[in-house]
């Protein structure tokens, strides 16, 4: 059947202007929404559609203008940027060959739905590409809307499972919720599952309106309030198919590319893969070279900015095998001996590494060719699977050998998996997460799913797909071996793949594949260890430690209500909208976005030196916190087969570096109050060994003294001496770091972490409870002392306008896509990241490294010691007690050599039966 493709041109201008990031080319000129165009419709071309038309709006009013005089009247006028790009996109939609439709009086949405009706008429397979709702309504046998920016495909049963109502209805779904886009007022308070609702239970927006007058609450009487302009909206919403066209659907045949104006295009506009591809990837490599010059400088090339395989072959669907024999078995196993790489990845029973039983295995030893080999499936007339211990021991060989190099997505996971099952992993050299992490760790989420649709233009089948969702979802053991083939050989396969895409990118750029080469990928295998080596928890004490909470908590509760004068609840943000505002009349200076008195915490410490009921209201949730998140949660994820508490790290969480954790958290466990350092204090050693703690001190205040080069900071650190008392000597003229005050060295302090954080004057005088106009003298005096901060500053923020992105002492990059935003809230807070990342970033580049060498001196000392948390400037081990001295000098000798700084690196080590006696 002959297919029609109709492109909503309009759609896709905007949705790629606000979802790239501000490209440039070498001159300067805007490309990013031209960018994300063009991907789309060389992905177009290369499907083979035998008809196609580019649909863009006509300039000048529209019949839904004489309608109602108010349409679109709330609209901003197209920002300058995107209007810029819209004549060069024509050019290029032109020289691609694609016919460009524009007709006065009517939109492109009606232009769209007179061809795809016509077309479907005529027997011709319509897809219309879009990421607007509101064309749902054409979707019919024959019909079918893509939207090329997320891969999602909608037919009739689509249109019903994503609106719950079916296309034939999806007018009068529309007319009632209104579109605030469009200025069309619908029922107020009536959002999707309202409309679909009432359309399901009275038919339509007749039955709705018919029904009216019965329907009860103030939902009811907002209906009959809108009645009048229903009729109205329903005209509005209506997508017209009956617009005379000049050309009809089988007129729309694409033209030959005219490859001339595209390569001249390409080159200015800086679209180095389109080069390649016009030219079969030779003579356009010299002529691109230096044309792409986005704000983030070589963004595109990082994978910033591309959105498409560097290799056509790497999008194409695989052909997977299911194992089920020997022979098949030791063919599979000898062929991932043989290669340069395999990628491979489990399925299990279980989200948690540490616990979860293998389902199953997949290989893949080049793009395409992958397999899956079932242990476990037990569904009822399930084929005969291989013997679960005959598989392992065929595989071992091939996954513990250090000669075969291995390549995983997230794999630490999978190296727990086969660690509990018995197999060693060795030389897992790469990892697909960590590639994209260290490439741009703000591009994308660092998924498998995203990433195959970001760098390969791959839709993956999802374990939902396979498995179901909700109450629904089966355990993966219960899917037949055919569609679990499909799924898992897939991720073996696309991890492969998105390998090959990846890692050249990293390659072209010598300091990341260094970050990811020398810290990241080493720092896997710690991790595992550490998570595998757990905590010891001490389940009674934090179990006291919940009780006295509950009773602090019930003291405070009864207090806040004799405050008050009242009983209420202290966790009802209403009831204490109440309290505070309307009866004690206490200011309301912190509002929520609709515009009430908020009782978040900001707005409570705001009012807390006006009365006491705030700051006990603080208290009161200061302790729900503690014991919600810890006292109570904490035994509860003691693992019953070790023990011990065993949280999973994360290396792609936080976008500077940071590591962070989960399940449980063990990075927020408050320190500055008595009740959180109580925590702690539940975290300890067994019989015979003591926990030791090795803390950086004031890493990242070195790191600035490093940066800026400030030589009033640098001589204070060389000096040893206490950098807070120093700052408040200079800044307050104390005279001496000995005369400066408690006070004023807690301003002091203040300052220097406020400044790297971008705080202003403003936070500054409220978080020292002093006039706005007496913080900005402590910051102009900070920055007297201190010129060489403020100059690093002031350049800092610079070369990130430039570059569009900070770096790390060791080359890790933060791109900053906000950082010429004309939004100044948006650009303020690109600025004070800037200038807190290459910090933040570098504090945490050095403490991984510092793991990795301790790990490795670790590894030669048997079970005397072992690491067992990392909490972000600290590392934390458990060793047996004679040991203890040999592992406070090895490991502060590894931490403090872990960069070489202007100053010296200073750790702070700390021994005790737990872990808050150890600090």
């Amino acid at each position: 059947m002959p297919r029609l493709v109709l492109i909503d041109g309009s759609s896709y201008l905007y949705r790629a202007f606000h979802a790239l990031p501000p490209l440039t080319n070498a001159q300067g000129e805007p490309t990013g929404a031209l960018f994300g165009v063009v991907n789309m419709l060389r992905a177009t071309l290369k499907e083979k559609p035998d008809y196609a038309a580019f649909v863009v709006d006509a300039p000048g009013r529209t019949f839904r203008d004489d309608l109602y005089a108010d349409y679109k009247a709330n609209r901003p006028p197209m920002p300058d940027d995107l209007a810029a790009q819209v004549g060069p996109m024509c050019e290029i939609v032109a020289a691609l060959g694609f016919p460009i439709l524009r007709e006065a009086g009517v939109e492109a949405d009606d232009v769209i739905g007179t061809l795809a009706v016509a077309a479907c008429r005529q027997g011709i397979e319509v897809t219309v590409s879009t990421g607007d709702k509101d064309f749902a309504q054409l979707v019919r046998p024959g019909i079918t809307l893509v939207n090329t920016m997320t891969g999602s495909v909608l037919d009739p049963a689509g249109v019903v499972e994503k609106f719950g109502v079916a296309p034939e209805r999806i007018v009068d779904y529309l007319a009632l919720m209104g579109d605030s886009v469009d200025n069309v007022p619908g029922v107020e308070k009536c959002g999707p599952k309202t409309a679909a609702k009432w359309i399901d239970a009275y038919g339509s927006l007749d039955g709705v309106i018919a029904a009216a007058p019965e329907m009860k609450g103030k939902i009811g009487e907002n209906l009959r309030a809108a009645l009048g302009r229903l009729p109205l909206n329903r005209e509005l919403v209506t997508i017209r198919t009956d617009v005379a066209m000049p050309l009809g659907p089988a007129e729309l045949v694409l033209r030959g590319r005219d490859a001339d104006t595209l390569r001249g295009l390409y080159a200015r506009y800086g679209f180095t893969q389109a080069l390649r591809e016009l030219d079969g990837g030779t003579a356009a490599d010299a002529a691109a070279e230096g044309t792409l010059r986005n704000t983030a400088a070589g963004y595109a090339r990082s994978g910033g900015g591309q959105a498409e395989a560097a290799d056509p072959a790497l999008a194409a669907k695989g052909e997977y095998r299911c194992v089920t024999t020997r022979e098949d078995l030791d063919a599979w196993t000898a062929r991932a001996k043989a290669a340069e790489l395999v990628a491979f990845d489990v399925e299990t029973d279980a989200l948690d590494a540490l616990r979860a039983r293998l389902v199953g295995l997949s290989l893949a030893v080049q793009p395409g060719e992958a397999c899956y080999i079932p242990l476990a499936h037990d569904y009822p007339g399930c084929a005969p699977q291989l013997d679960f211990d005959e598989v392992l021991a065929a595989l071992r060989p091939v996954l513990e050998d250090p000669a075969v190099a291995k390549v995983g997505q997230h794999g630490k996971y999978d190296l727990h998996v086969m660690r509990r099952h018995g197999i060693a992993v060795r030389n897992y050299s790469q990892d697909t997460m960590l590639e994209s992490f260290v490439l741009n760790s703000t591009a994308s989420r660092h998924d498998m799913d995203s990433l195959a649709a970001r760098y390969l233009g791959y839709t993956t089948t999802r374990y939902e797909d396979v498995c179901g969702k909700g109450a629904k979802q089966i355990a993966f053991s219960q899917v037949e071996l055919e569609h679990a083939t499909g799924y898992a050989a897939e991720d073996a396969d696309v991890t492969l793949r998105l390998h090959r895409a990846l890692h050249p990118r990293l390659e072209a750029e010598p300091a990341l594949l260094a970050v990811y080469r020398d810290i990241e990928v080493p720092l896997i295998e710690v991790l595992a260890r550490i998570e595998a080596n757990g905590v010891l928890v001490d389940a009674e004490e934090l179990r006291r430690q919940s009780h006295d909470l509950a009773k602090r908590m019930h003291e405070a509760e009864q207090k806040a209500h004799a405050l008050a004068g009242r009983a209420f609840s202290l966790e009802s943000p209403k009831q204490l909208q109440a309290i505070l505002f309307d009866e004690l009349k206490l200011p309301a200076l912190v509002k929520t976005p609709k515009g009430q008195p908020s009782t978040n915490e900001e707005a409570l410490e705001a009012i807390a030196d006006q009365h006491d009921l705030p700051r006990l209201i603080l208290d009161y949730r200061g302790l729900a916190k503690l014991r919600g998140t810890y006292t109570d949660k904490l035994p509860a994820s003691i693992n019953p087969d070790t023990g011990r508490v065993h949280t999973s790290y994360h290396q792609a969480g936080a976008a500077t570096g940071r590591l962070s954790s989960s399940d449980p958290n063990l990075q927020n466990i408050p320190i500055r109050t008595e009740d959180g350092r109580r925590i702690r204090r539940a975290f300890v050693a067994p019989e015979g060994r003591r926990i030791v703690a090795c803390d950086y001190s004031q890493i990242e205040l070195r790191i600035m003294a490093h940066l800026s080069e400030d030589p009033g900071l640098v001589a204070a650190f060389e000096g040893g001496m206490d950098v807070h008392r120093a700052t408040a000597a200079e800044v307050f003229g104390a005279g001496s770091p000995e005369a400066v005050t408690g006070e004023q060295r807690r301003a002091a302090k203040a300052i220097n972490f406020g400044l790297m954080y971008g705080m202003s004057a403003f936070g500054l005088s409220r978080q020292l409870g002093i006039a706005r106009g007496e913080a900005q003298d402590y910051i102009a005096a900070y920055f007297a002392r201190y010129p060489g901060v403020r100059d690093f500053m002031e350049r800092t923020r610079e070369q990130a306008r430039e570059r569009g992105y900070v770096e790390t002492v060791f080359g890790r990059r933060l791109y900053l896509n906000d950082i010429t935003s004309r939004n100044q809230g948006l650009r303020a807070g690109a600025e004070r990241a800037a200038i807190n990342a290459p910090m933040q970033g570098t504090a945490a580049d050095i403490i991984k490294r510092a793991m990795v060498e301790v790990d490795r001196w670790l590894d030669g000392q048997g079970a005397r010691a072992a690491m067992i948390m990392q909490v972000h400037d600290e590392l934390v081990f458990e060793a047996d007690e004679g040991f203890v001295p040999t592992l406070v000098a090895e490991v502060t000798t590894r931490m403090q050599a872990a960069a070489a700084l202007r100053v010296p690196l200073v750790v702070d080590a700390g021994v005790g039966n737990n872990w808050d006696e150890a600090h």
